[in-house]
């Protein structure tokens, strides 16, 4: 009986080191110096205790009384360190209703117009759609009109990193060309293939999502979700204009479609570790390519199905992506203001696809993304233009969320010529998905507890303002 009592004993202090092991291999895999440094310390530990435990055992410690109690001892922290750390606690009922759960007034849609970017984009000085937006907005002139003064973030982009990192800016532009390209009427609302013209498929609703879903990872997606559409998460008004079709500003925006296909994209961890550097404006740039190219094509397929199907992608938004990936169960909003998923964490770019195709909705998920904010708040802190709120949620158009300040966020864009990412870069969830960072989130994403401790280690292994490293040789930049 206690030969098998030293065996299980034996067996998990070998797992708990070799768990340690594998943290420091991905440390240093990462180029996370600091993390590395701890990451051995933890290890030499873990490799002491196997020790200890061995050197007893052939001493004979443990056949003796004090070796069995304490034989019992270590079995009995290790079993409720276990269970304390692993069980699911803490099930957030709002989290499961998905943005429904998060609803409490009577919220009005969003404007597009008023949105930061389309503002930067649409409202040229001296045209009508100029003056017809500060007459209902003045509030905005003001600050606009700084920022334009100042050259605007389109024409000073990738600033940070001038002159050396300049041939980063030309790869962003590059990429900007694809959504610019699949921004036409024709691949936003694509008609039937010629050779299938009036054929429609007759799919059951499951049928028809195994094959939306299968067709959509084949092409590039990393996540899929579907959901019934709340027309919450509809614009309002158009405010985004590409293509010089003027007579769309302002036209108001309707969304007949019953269901919503939403995918994302995984952002490089190498290219967004160096946030807010234009390595990552690359990668972000890059997936919104391939978030256009996603959102037609299945677009296209849902057509040639012989259904009604829109895209909705970087150069064409109906939709505001965030909330209806939250209700297709990709993930949960963090206090940062992005989605954040259990796969990549908030190292994501979205598009989506509406469609009448019957589909089945996926349910939302709780994955502990609230309650863990609520406890690290390490976007907040290390965020430069103090754009990311350090108190709890609040009430905003009857919504419960952290409310981001878009226009101190943007104006730091403008002023570095990047769309910054630090906070995508130092959030816990933002970590490679190595082994021990996958424990990790499993056990965050069900453990309350597991939260607060993983929290403190993370500012311990990785501080708690984390510098950005310089991202793939092809991308460096001198400095």
């Amino acid at each position: 009986m206690i030969r098998l009592l030293f065996l299980l004993v034996f067996a998990l202090s070998i797992v708990q080191a070799v768990v340690g092991l594998a943290f420091l291999y991905s440390s240093i895999r990462e180029k996370e110096r600091r993390a590395a440094y701890f990451a051995g310390v933890q290890f030499l530990l873990m490799l002491a205790l196997v020790f200890i435990i061995y050197f007893f055992n052939v001493t004979g410690f443990f056949q003796t009384a004090a070796g069995v109690v304490l034989i019992f001892l270590g079995l009995g922290a290790a079993c409720a360190g276990l269970y304390v750390l692993l069980r699911r606690s803490g099930v957030n009922p709002k989290a499961l209703q998905g943005t429904s759960g998060l609803l409490g007034g009577e919220p009005e849609r969003c404007d597009e117009r008023s949105i930061v970017f389309a503002r930067n984009r649409a409202l040229r000085p001296g045209s009508d759609e100029y003056d017809r937006y500060y007459e209902m907005h003045p509030e905005h002139k003001e600050f606009d009109d700084r920022r334009r003064g100042a050259g605007g973030p389109l024409g000073r982009v990738g600033s940070i990193d001038r002159p050396e990192g300049e041939a980063n800016t030309a790869g962003a532009f590059a990429s900007i060309n694809i959504p610019m390209h699949l921004s036409a009427e024709s691949a936003i609302n694509p008609a039937q293939a010629p050779l299938l013209k009036g054929k429609k498929f007759n799919l059951s609703p499951e049928e028809a999502t195994l094959k939306v879903k299968g067709f959509a990872r084949r092409i590039g997606a990393d996540l899929v979700g579907v959901a019934r559409l709340n027309p919450m998460w509809v614009y309002s008004h158009r405010g985004e204009i590409f293509h010089g079709n003027w007579d769309d500003w302002g036209r108001e925006i309707s969304v007949d479609h019953p269901y919503v296909v939403v995918m994302a994209t995984e952002m490089s961890f190498e290219m967004v570790c160096s946030a807010p550097h234009t390595p990552t404006l690359i990668e972000s740039m890059s997936n919104y390519a391939k978030g256009a190219y996603l959102s037609t094509q299945v677009a296209a397929f849902i057509a040639n199905l012989g259904f009604s199907a829109t895209a909705s992608h970087f150069r064409h938004y109906d939709l505001i992506l965030p909330p209806v990936a939250v209700d297709a169960g990709l993930g949960e909003v963090g206090r940062l203001g992005y989605l954040i998923t259990k796969e990549f964490g908030p190292r994501i770019r979205l598009c989506a696809v509406t469609t009448d195709l019957p589909l089945v909705p996926d349910r939302p998920v709780d994955i502990g993304v609230e309650d863990f904010c609520r406890i690290c708040k390490k976007c907040a802190a290390c965020c430069p233009s103090r754009s990311i709120p350090l108190d709890d949620q609040r009430e905003v158009n009857g919504s419960l969320r952290w409310k981001l300040n878009e226009e101190t966020c943007f104006e730091y864009w403008g002023k570095i010529g990047t769309d910054c990412n630090i906070c995508m870069r130092v959030c816990p969830w933002s970590h490679a998905r190595t082994l021990p960072h996958r424990l990790i989130v499993g056990m965050v994403s069900r453990n309350k507890l597991s939260r607060r401790v993983f929290t403190l280690m993370d500012d311990v292994f990785y501080g708690k303002k984390p510098k950005p490293k310089p991202g793939p040789d092809w991308s460096r930049f001198r400095h």
